[in-house]
């Protein structure tokens, strides 16, 4: 499979990705330099919102996530694979559901659980080797709930908080539903009515909302 192609969702010729990357563009550094400095852009400037999910394939495209503020998980992890495959090094998704077990009240309040799926992060490759890294949690949040930001060193996967800065327990992951060359649509969107019927007991064509 090819995880260096432009797709619909990993869409980098555009103004706006190209945007995001030109500053690591102009400097000289290899792929590892690179992918550290990307995957921290992406976590930090892009704030994160688990409570806005879109079913419209539209809201998926990499230039639209990289106009906007925010973005839940699925979406800071395309927004940075298009940025990766900008810079030449391949990266693909990787989706699984987790569990959270703080700060959880308005999760389960909304969600009618403390699951969140599809969980979004990215499979990216180094020197030959594929690793995981999340973007999703922005430093600033991290620090509200007391939780080391991810760090991403370029030699070793970074894909989970498990525990805060207190020793309690903070994520888990309850499923693994593997990697994929482009944005799985609807497998995801599937995946959200399985998980959360009673979003949809008002309107079952309801493709955008906000919780």
């Amino acid at each position: 499979m090819d995880y260096l192609r432009e797709t619909y969702f990993f869409d980098y010729q555009n103004e706006t990705i190209q945007n995001i990357v030109s500053e690591i563009k102009a400097e000289t550094l290899n792929d590892k330099e690179k992918a550290i400095r990307i995957y921290n852009k992406i976590r930090d400037e892009w704030r994160y919102d688990p409570y806005t999910i879109s079913l419209s394939k539209e809201k998926y495209k990499a230039s639209h996530i990289g106009k906007s503020s925010s973005g839940n998980c699925v979406e800071k992890s395309i927004l940075l694979i298009s940025c990766l495959r900008a810079l030449n090094i391949p990266a693909r998704l990787h989706l699984g559901k987790v569990k959270n077990h703080i700060a959880v009240e308005r999760l389960t309040e909304k969600f009618g659980s403390n699951e969140l799926t599809p969980h979004g992060m990215v499979n990216v490759q180094l020197n030959d080797k594929w690793l995981k890294m999340s973007p999703a949690f922005n430093s600033a949040l991290c620090k509200i709930f007391n939780v080391e930001p991810l760090e991403f060193d370029g030699q070793n996967s970074s894909f989970l908080q498990q525990y805060n800065s207190s020793g309690s327990l903070f994520m888990e992951y309850v499923d693994d539903y593997g990697h994929f060359e482009d944005v799985p649509v609807a497998f995801m969107v599937n995946n959200i009515k399985e998980h959360y019927p009673h979003i949809f007991d008002v309107d079952d064509s309801i493709t955008e909302f906000k919780l």
